[in-house]
């Protein structure tokens, strides 16, 4: 028998005319990821084989590639008579410790002359009379005797580890990511690959009045959220000259929306260069006084562009959970400010005036300032290779 890692596709299976596009993207994001392994699909499994026989390395990189519903460790039989399949379970269940079983059997080959059922009791019966002192328990067993019967070779497993579900990173296109220091945009960044959207990110920094701590802080999110983007570009936009004009110049309690109205069409520029579709924030409704329905429509209108976010209808403690999960809360929590908590006034507007904002943004040249700010912006790179890099300033 020949042990390998074989892939559940999940979601992706009911895909109909499409599966084989999703399928392929899955596909060649593996191969990305990991260079030493055999690798071979069809519409119902995907198989993988390291050549260096390291299962652990492997399964541990699968756990972080999205459009994978389950991985399974499997041993691979091409002898499908059922003497050799009885042989086959008996050497595989040697040391095993267990008191009570239950077998499933799934007959992919459909011309199999013996049906699911029948091969079940087979199986089962054969296993009670060779290995004394075990007990059929159909409803919560010590273990589960999987045996799959496919067109050309036999599959036997025991345990299936949960994958990640959702699409294979870029299969659903391309959007960037508003990603502040915060909890939420990392957060929302991560639901939306999952989705299948392959993201860019966009960072405002306000030097001085922003840190290199708190930009050293972004990247180091920006790479935890590699992990499972495979890569990401990192766009900085210096933000100071737009944000200190809105500070000198507008009504204070106005300050948060404008400079909000700012970001959005900055991002729908860079996401229109880099071929975005959508732009993708971490607003919660109700959490601050940005994210509130009225605001969300009043800076929302500046620009054309759709806006996903998946966060939106999460409580804080949900968005906690994730955020510790996907291991960017510790780095999130770090005290570096960024430009969405300089500069925030006592009391800004819940309810903001659209009219009104149109008028403060006339107090202020800020079309040459967004100009200026995206044709100066800074990119880079974050590889999944890069590790804990940016850790190291933090």
């Amino acid at each position: 028998m020949e042990k390998i890692i074989f892939l559940k596709y999940g979601e992706l299976s009911t895909k109909k005319d499409n599966r084989n596009f999703f399928i392929k993207t899955l596909n060649d994001t593996i191969k990305k990821r990991l260079n030493n392994i055999e690798i071979t699909y069809d519409f119902g499994r995907m198989f993988i084989k390291p050549t260096d026989n390291n299962y652990d390395a492997v399964i541990d990189e699968l756990q972080h590639i999205f459009g994978i519903h389950e991985i399974v460790v499997a041993y691979k039989s091409n002898q499908r008579e059922i003497d050799d399949i009885n042989n086959n379970i008996l050497e595989l269940l040697q040391d095993k410790k267990f008191n009570t079983f239950k077998v499933e059997v799934k007959r992919s080959d459909k011309k199999y002359p013996v049906n699911s059922m029948d091969l079940r009791k087979m199986f089962g019966s054969f296993i009670l009379k060779n290995i004394s002192n075990l007990k059929v328990d159909v409803n919560n067993p010590d273990i589960i005797i999987n045996i799959e019967i496919r067109a050309n070779e036999v599959l036997i497993y025991f345990d299936s580890i949960k994958g990640l579900g959702g699409y294979p990173v870029s299969s659903l296109g391309k959007g960037i990511l508003m990603l502040s220091g915060g909890i939420d945009s990392p957060v929302a960044g991560y639901l939306a690959i999952k989705r299948g959207v392959k993201l860019e990110a966009l960072y405002f920094e306000s030097p001085p009045h922003t840190s290199e701590a708190a930009l050293d802080k972004v990247k180091a999110l920006a790479q935890k959220l590699a992990i499972y983007n495979n890569d990401i570009k990192l766009h900085i936009i210096n933000f100071t000259e737009i944000q200190e004009a809105i500070y000198k110049n507008l009504p204070h309690e106005y300050l948060i929306t404008i400079m909000r109205r700012m970001m959005y069409r900055i991002s729908a520029i860079i996401a229109s260069r880099v071929n975005a579709k959508v732009i993708v924030n971490g607003e919660s409704i109700g959490q601050v006084a940005s994210q509130t329905l009225t605001s969300m429509s009043a800076i929302n209108e500046v620009i054309k562009m759709p806006v996903i976010r998946p966060v939106a209808c999460f409580d804080k403690l949900e968005i906690i959970d994730i955020a510790k999960k996907i291991d960017t809360y510790d780095t999130s929590i770090l005290p570096y400010e960024d430009c969405c908590t300089i500069f925030v006034p006592d009391h800004p507007i819940i309810n903001p005036d659209k009219n009104k904002c149109e008028e403060y943004e006339k107090l202020i040249n800020y079309e040459d300032m967004i100009y200026k700010a995206v044709k100066a912006h800074q990119v880079i790179n974050i590889t999944v290779k890069q590790d804990n890099e940016f850790q190291n300033y933090l």
